[in-house]
């Protein structure tokens, strides 16, 4: 081998014995480092936050809206969506003569099953609801619309 090859040979030699790869772990807010910069290393069970606690997950149950007077009649049957967040909270959304409602489920205080729900409009139509759910995933109530559109509501499957 001439000099020029060995001296190639080495360079390349060098060059991929001086290219490493690094791993640094990452939270979603940024690199997570073992220790505090500049201070002492704390325990490994310090470095890392706990994991979140999996609890129940949020449901999509689905809402129809019966006509239960001759206003209601007019607009006929309604479809909405009701997430059960299973904190006795959901939210509720539905489409009432073009324009979206979006609000809110609640459970009642010391009632397990009944509960309330309003929703608005950014065209001033708003409702309110009352319902009982017979299971976790079903129920039935009446809602008032604010137009004097009164309905019978079946949350659920």
């Amino acid at each position: 081998m001439t000099t020029s090859k060995k001296l190639r040979a080495a360079t390349i030699s060098c060059a991929f014995a001086l290219s490493g790869c690094y791993v640094l772990p990452v939270a979603p807010n940024g690199p997570v480092y073992g220790y505090p910069p500049h201070s002492v290393a704390p325990p490994i069970a310090a470095a890392y936050p706990p994991a979140p606690s999996s609890g129940p997950m949020p449901t999509v149950l689905q809402a129809r809206l019966y006509p239960a007077n001759d206003i209601a009649a007019q607009t006929g049957v309604l479809s909405g969506t009701v997430t059960n967040l299973m904190t006795g909270k959901g939210r509720f959304q539905l489409n009432f003569r073009g324009e979206t409602l979006a609000g809110e489920a609640t459970r009642v205080n010391g009632e397990a099953r009944r509960g309330v729900a309003s929703a608005y409009g950014a065209g001033g139509s708003f409702m309110s609801c009352e319902y009982q759910m017979y299971t976790p995933s079903q129920g039935a109530g009446t809602c008032a619309f604010s137009n004097g559109a009164r309905y019978q509501v079946h949350v659920g499957s």
